[in-house]
């Protein structure tokens, strides 16, 4: 009975070892595959931000006083009125 003892103590711990590599392994696997992951979503991060600021450099040339009076005038043909059509209405 004794020497089953040392037996199945070193069995034991080769079992602990064993299981302690396996789960070793997974841990990494899934660290690098969160990194990864991780990686490619700050890359698109960045991406968008770049979009971001190029749509806002041209929402602001859209919207330039210059560019709606031109729009206005060509594609629309609307006319700047005379002082003389411009009414001013107080409300009492």
């Amino acid at each position: 009975m004794q020497s089953r003892q040392p037996f199945m103590l070193v069995l034991v711990f080769a079992i602990v070892c064993v299981t302690s590599a396996m789960a070793l392994v997974y841990t990494k696997h899934e660290s690098r595959k969160l990194f990864v992951e991780h990686e490619a979503l700050t890359q698109e991060r960045d991406e968008l931000n770049i979009e971001w600021g190029q749509l806002q450099i041209e929402q602001s040339t859209w919207a330039t006083h210059a560019r709606i009076e031109q729009v206005a005038t060509d594609d629309l043909s609307l006319v700047r009125p005379e002082a003389t059509e411009v009414f001013v209405i107080e409300h009492p």
